[in-house]
C-alpha cells in the first residue's frame, strides 16, 4: 500500500509464504475505521481467498493498538435512522468477509479493540493479546447507538448473556485477563514475545489438514448464524434518537455527553 497523506488510513496486505499479514495503519487515531479503510480490508481478503496456496491470515495493528472502532466523524453525516440501518449493515457485511474467508484468521490484539475492533477481533477464529490489550465496545457512553442483531450474536456467542450485558450496559473495558478467563483470548503475549508468537502458532496451523480446518469453521460459523431475528427498528430508534446526536457530538468535542432519554 502506497503512504496515507490524506489521513484516511490504508490496510496493507503482506504475504510470507502460506501467511497473510492484514496490517490496520492509522496510528494517529489509533487505527480508528474510515469507509476508505473498510473497502481496502474487504478488498485484502478477496486477495487473501484469491491467493493460492494460502494457509493462515493474520489481522493486526499497527502503532501499539489493533483498532479503535469506526472514526466517529463518520456519523456527523448521519440524518436518519436508514443512515445507521446502512452502516451496520456495511459493517455486517465486512465482518461476514473476514468469517467467510477460506483460512483460519489471528487476531494480534496490543492495545485497545473497541467497537468495530473488537467485532473484527471476534470474527477472527483465534486471539493473541499483549498484557495492555482492553476489549469493549463503550457506545452507551460515547456515542450513543448500538449494534445490529449480527454483531450482538457473535458476542453472545464469545462471551454468554452475563459478560455481553456487563460489555454493552457498563460499557467499561475487559482487560487482557479477563478476556482470557472468559475464553476469548488463547493466550496473553509480552510484547518482545508477540511477533514470534504468532508465527509459531501460525506454522502450526499451516501444519494441520485443511479440509479438517475448513468443515470445522464452517460449521461453527453456521450454527452461530442460524436464525438471526430482526432487529431493524432497534436500530432505527437507536440511530434517530437526539441522545445519538448527542454522543456524536460530544464525543467530537471531547465533553461527556448529556443523555436525555429520546
Amino acid at each position: 500500500m502506497s503512504p496515507d497523506p490524506d489521513g484516511t488510513g490504508v490496510v496493507r496486505f503482506e504475504r510470507r509464504d502460506a501467511v497473510a499479514y492484514i496490517t490496520f495503519e492509522r496510528p494517529a487515531a489509533r487505527n480508528a475505521m474510515t469507509e476508505e479503510m473498510y473497502g481496502q480490508l474487504v478488498t485484502s481478503l478477496e486477495r487473501a481467498a484469491a491467493e493460492p496456496g494460502l494457509r493462515v491470515a493474520a489481522l493486526r495493528g499497527e502503532g501499539g493498538t489493533f483498532v479503535a472502532g469506526t472514526d466517529i466523524a463518520r456519523f456527523t453525516t448521519f440524518d436518519s435512522g436508514d443512515d445507521g440501518l446502512r452502516y451496520e449493515r456495511r459493517i455486517d457485511s465486512v465482518i461476514a468477509a473476514l468469517e467467510a474467508l477460506p483460512v483460519p484468521t489471528i487476531a494480534v490484539v496490543e492495545g485497545h479493540a473497541a467497537g468495530a475492533g473488537l467485532l473484527i477481533a471476534a470474527a477472527c477464529d483465534l486471539r493473541l493479546c499483549t498484557p495492555d490489550a482492553r476489549f469493549g465496545v463503550p457506545i452507551a457512553r460515547t456515542v450513543g447507538n448500538c449494534l445490529s442483531m449480527a454483531s450482538t450474536a457473535r458476542l453472545l456467542a464469545h462471551f454468554g448473556v452475563a459478560r455481553t450485558k456487563a460489555l454493552l450496559l457498563d460499557a467499561r473495558f475487559m482487560s487482557a485477563n479477563e478476556a482470557f478467563a472468559a475464553g476469548f483470548v488463547l493466550e496473553i503475549v509480552e510484547p518482545d514475545r508477540l511477533h514470534d508468537r504468532v508465527d509459531e502458532l501460525c506454522e502450526r496451523i499451516v501444519s494441520h489438514a485443511p479440509v479438517t480446518i475448513d468443515v470445522t469453521r464452517e460449521a461453527i460459523r453456521r450454527i452461530v448464524s442460524t436464525g438471526l431475528p430482526d432487529g431493524d427498528d432497534l436500530i432505527r430508534r437507536a440511530y434517530e434518537s437526539a441522545d445519538f446526536r448527542e454522543g456524536v457530538a460530544a464525543f467530537l468535542a471531547k465533553r461527556r455527553p448529556r443523555w436525555e432519554g429520546r
